[in-house]
């Protein structure tokens, strides 16, 4: 038996089992792209406006470290490359992260793999065929993107280059991915290694972007994703750079490879730190397990929106100037208030990001009671005189809280910056931190359903993923391709109030609320009645 036996069927496993998943991580990526490509077709029609458009962007550093370079901006493809070229390929790295940290150090934690590991099947099979399906699902990505471009009358080279980009940094971190996995023995922290490199690389493409050719732009060279960016689609391709992420991610592969044959399965090469003899004395309630467990991943995430905040209000303030560069925007805009309009339409817009990313967290969090359950680690703590509600509930009540923190921090980071540079700091922070967490009750919604499906469907929480990357979808895609009001309204940010610079109605609070408070009643009374495990 080979080192590798078996890796044609563990793929195929893996594929069966990932396939909902797999599928709205490559439509999410497409979709994105689709939905920008076709805003600019229709806002600027001459090459002229794209050409002022793209001026202004240039003068603006933050907009630069926030999106990247914009090489070329007399094409819609390359408008559509700078605004989400690179979020594309950091959507790309994700995916790769959590699929190969998932079928490696994630089914080697749970014991399926020593068990798999007792039949036909090759030491490496497990993770060459993680890297495989990390690969396919790149590639799909990348060409339906090309698809998608073509369809949008954007095609050509340029297309290829965009797609093929955002398909090499996956695959570069897909290789980062695999080296994570052989280091630690739990899936949390390999996914931590794999996002804290993945935040580094952005850290680095911002800052050498923003410098717009300072003595500080070689830094977006030592990012996978500044190299995605680098290729520069519809603006004289450079298909050498595409080597560097297929390189990287070849290299790293060999290198978890090599680390594969120096550690037992189950194991990792970097020893875990031990705890203290006993427990501390505030560990006695549900609440304080739960918050032990999610503290970490909550300060992680609660930085990272402050400072995507702090971005989104650093670029406010030049956002006025984007008016003038075309007709159809001036139009738009002056029917809502003039630039002011456009700062609030703008902040509506970058909160409402900030909302699904607050959302995905309580999901998270909420979920983090499944994962416990699958590990049996729940069963233990059951086994005490723990109720079953407070158990659950401890979870859910950290999914809401951390949710509301999250859409503060990132208020906070928007009121600061834009505040600094209209010198309104008070008004400002007031202003945007209220509407943060005015999306709140609209985040706690598939958060309610993924509690809903903990309860009564254990086995189908993965949909609660589904479900909000076609809240994610319908929000981005459904007023370009005209979907209906009463589809529209399937998803919960539809009806919250378009904050800033709208009158406040508070039944849009008080229904979500009542929606998402309504799920979660019932999914704990439905794990009231459930067996466990």
């Amino acid at each position: 038996m080979t080192q590798y036996a078996g890796t044609t069927a563990l793929a195929r496993l893996i594929v069966r089992r990932d396939r909902i998943r797999l599928g709205v991580w490559v439509y999410v990526i497409a979709g994105l792209i689709a939905s920008t490509a076709y805003s600019f077709r229709g806002l600027y029609d001459t090459v002229a406006e794209r050409e002022a458009f793209g001026a202004s962007i240039r003068a603006n550093p933050t907009l630069l470290a926030l999106d990247g370079p914009i090489f070329n901006a007399s094409t819609t493809g390359g408008l559509t490359a700078w605004r989400f070229g690179g979020f594309a390929a950091v959507a790309a790295a994700m995916a790769s992260i959590f699929t190969v940290v998932r079928h490696t150090r994630a089914e080697e934690e749970s014991g399926r793999t020593e068990l798999i590991g007792a039949g036909v099947v090759g030491r490496r099979a497990p993770l060459t065929a993680a890297l495989t399906v990390a690969i396919y699902l790149n590639v799909l990505a990348g060409a339906l993107t090309i698809l998608v471009m073509v369809l949008l009358g954007a095609g050509g080279t340029g297309a290829v280059a965009l797609g093929v980009g955002i398909t090499t940094c996956g695959i570069a971190f897909a290789g980062i991915a695999a080296v994570a996995a052989q280091l630690t023995e739990g899936s949390r922290a390999a996914n931590g290694i794999g996002f804290t490199v993945l935040g580094v690389a952005f850290v680095l493409r911002a800052v050498g972007d923003a410098a717009h050719g300072g003595t500080l732009s070689f830094l977006s060279w030592l990012s996978p994703i500044g190299w995605a960016q680098q290729v520069r689609p519809y603006a004289g391709e450079r298909w050498w750079v595409l080597a560097l992420g297929v390189g990287l991610g070849l290299a790293l592969s060999g290198v978890a490879y090599a680390l594969v044959a120096r550690r037992d399965i189950g194991a990792g090469l970097v020893p875990p730190r031990l705890g203290p003899a006993s427990a501390a004395s505030g560990l006695r309630n549900p609440i304080a397990l739960a918050w032990r467990q999610h503290r970490g991943s909550l300060v992680g995430w609660s930085i990272g929106m402050f400072l995507l905040g702090v971005a989104y209000g650093g670029s406010a303030k030049g956002v006025g100037t984007l008016i003038d560069t075309s007709a159809q925007l001036r139009d738009i805009i002056n029917r809502l208030g003039g630039s002011r309009g456009l700062t609030n339409a703008y902040f509506t817009a970058t909160l409402g990001i900030g909302a699904l990313i607050a959302a995905a967290y309580a999901v998270q969090a909420t979920l983090r009671a499944r994962s416990e359950e699958t590990a049996l680690r729940a069963e233990v703590v059951l086994a005490t005189p723990v109720r079953r509600v407070a158990y659950a509930g401890s979870h859910l009540l950290l999914a809401a809280v951390g949710a509301a923190i999250l859409l503060a921090a990132t208020g906070v980071g928007s009121g600061l910056a834009y505040g600094v540079a209209v010198h309104d700091v008070g008004g400002q922070l007031a202003a945007l931190v209220g509407a943060a967490l005015a999306q709140w009750p609209a985040a706690m919604v598939p958060a309610g359903i993924a509690a809903l499906l903990f309860g009564v469907a254990p086995r189908l929480t993965t949909a609660a993923w589904a479900l909000l990357a076609a809240f994610v979808i319908l929000g981005q895609v459904g007023p370009i391709l005209r979907v209906t009001q009463p589809v529209m309204d399937l998803s919960p940010f539809t009806h919250t109030p378009k904050l800033p610079g709208v009158g406040v109605t508070y039944e849009p609070f008080v229904l979500l609320t009542a929606v998402a408070v309504g799920l979660a009643l019932v999914g704990l009374a439905g794990f009231r009645r459930r067996d466990v495990g």
